[in-house]
């Protein structure tokens, strides 16, 4: 399959419509040739690459590589096969998604995120803690913690806010 065609297939089945979607990549050839950037361009994707010789450009990418070896799971020795190896990182990528709790979208998984099933999570959370402070209001020093739903959440939102800033400026 050609990567242009996996993106068309990610934009259909999630539904992916021209508000901004941007998809990051390295400067591999595949993410810059003429198909894979005419796809993304009648898809209403918008291409980003990383600097050429920079390999801390998307942090958040690399910080994901870190994050299989910190698994208490992480195989000690080299996988014995390819197989084997298929089926771990099959089982990370499900608890990361499915079961890891993310501190930058408030204490919920990836998939109630995306699926917009945080926002009762939220609310909820949101009661307990007023009612903590309400019964026990000596041990707060200040506002409860921000629970609050949000409908965007950004990677890195103090540059998507410069870039917004720029944008109305231009």
């Amino acid at each position: 399959m050609l990567a242009a065609d996996l993106i068309k297939d990610i934009c259909e089945r999630e539904k992916v419509s021209e508000d901004g979607v941007t998809l990051h990549s390295d400067n591999g050839s595949p993410m810059k040739g003429a198909t894979m950037l005419a796809t993304l361009e009648r898809l209403g994707v918008a291409p980003s690459f990383s600097r050429p010789s920079v390999s801390n450009d998307n942090p958040y990418s690399e910080s994901l590589f870190r994050t299989p070896k910190y698994r208490q799971n992480y195989p000690e020795k080299s996988f014995s096969d390819l197989t084997k190896a298929r089926e771990w990182v099959g089982e990370f990528v499900d608890g990361y998604n499915n079961e890891h709790l993310h501190s930058g979208i408030k204490f919920v998984t990836p998939v109630q995120r995306h699926n917009v099933e945080d926002a009762d999570s939220l609310k909820k959370r949101t009661e307990v803690y007023m009612e903590a402070k309400s019964r026990n209001p000596n041990r707060w020093s200040g506002d409860i913690r921000n629970w609050s739903w949000v409908d965007k959440v950004y990677l890195n939102p103090e540059k998507c806010k410069t870039s917004l800033k720029e944008n109305k400026t231009a």
